[in-house]
């Protein structure tokens, strides 16, 4: 499912003169199906409020632009929204504070109810197995049980099992490793390089951390006073050319490294990932090493007196 939002606008509170904030300023993006996509910017940026629009949390105004999402027309007035938030999954921060069923089965199964309601109660049992396993849990052993008497990570897990038991194709992510600690993290952004490889074709995560930007999407956009200022690579964005309209945002690690390293007089050329970073690292030493050999070899030479 293809995204492509042009001239996108959004006002909150558009009809009162002292409250009205203008959220969106003709907003244009394509984000292609298949992409692992980062959105960033600071908090107003207006990030938030985009990708409302991609399930319909938030509608798109009349004459405020236009919204396609796969076959979805979002400016038409008979789009299909339930339809459409079946493959549109979105977990919000902290999704585990979405919990709300009695037991871990009602809450993963609520999204099927309202969304899939023909399905025989056979196959919703299935679905919502599957979803279960999928983030890494025993069903048998929770299905019964209260989803608040899971621990923290496996309630963020039974929230994620409740937006992706639709299967939806595509699965937005507001702050998605926010309050975990590092191997829960790690952890957590397996689970959605595993699901990225199944039937999620597309990603979107929001976040402010910009390390998790350029360790695993492709492209991102920067947003900033309701606009997109720049797209592209991580590599890109993170450029000394984008300073000026990237402002307030941190740079990832490997991006400072590398800045330090080319004031040093060592440029490197990579992808932001670590391990891109590595890899060029690497290269450069291994450049360097050839070089310094081939001036000691040369002056060993010039230093025997033999005739060239």
């Amino acid at each position: 499912m293809r995204i492509v939002a042009e001239n996108l606008s959004y006002v909150y509170s558009e009809k009162s003169k002292t409250l009205a904030v203008q959220a969106l300023k003709g907003v244009s993006l394509t984000v292609e199906s298949g992409e692992f996509f980062g959105i960033v910017g600071k908090t107003g940026s207006g990030k938030s409020t985009f990708v409302q629009h991609l399930n319909g949390l938030i509608r798109v105004g009349k004459d405020k632009g236009s919204l396609k999402v796969g076959e979805f027309d979002l400016t038409d007035k008979k789009c299909d929204y339930m339809a459409l938030r079946a493959k549109v999954g979105m977990v919000f921060q902290y999704p585990e504070y979405q919990l709300f069923a009695e037991t871990v089965s009602d809450d993963v199964g609520f999204g099927l109810k309202n969304f899939m309601p023909e399905l025989s109660e056979k196959e919703r049992e299935e679905r919502i197995k599957t979803a279960v396993e999928l983030v890494g849990l025993d069903y048998e052993k929770i299905k019964e049980k209260s989803p608040f008497e899971l621990s923290g990570g496996q309630k963020r897990r039974v929230a994620i099992a409740g937006v992706i038991v639709t299967r939806p194709e595509i699965l937005v992510l507001d702050e998605p490793a926010a309050g975990l600690d590092p191997q829960g993290r790690r952890e957590f952004i397996e689970l959605l390089h595993k699901l990225h490889q199944g039937f999620v074709k597309t990603i979107i995560i929001v976040s402010h951390d910009m390390n998790l930007i350029s360790e695993n999407c492709g492209r991102a956009a920067v947003f900033s006073g309701g606009k997109i200022v720049a797209v592209g690579t991580p590599a890109e964005i993170f450029s000394e050319e984008y300073d000026g309209v990237r402002e307030g945002l941190d740079l990832p690690v490997t991006e400072y490294v590398t800045r330090a390293l080319k004031r040093a007089g060592i440029t490197l050329s990579s992808d932001l990932t670590v391990k891109g970073f590595i890899a060029a690292a690497e290269n450069a030493a291994a450049k360097s090493a050839e070089k310094r050999e081939g001036t000691a070899a040369g002056r060993a030479r010039g230093g025997t007196g033999e005739e060239e």
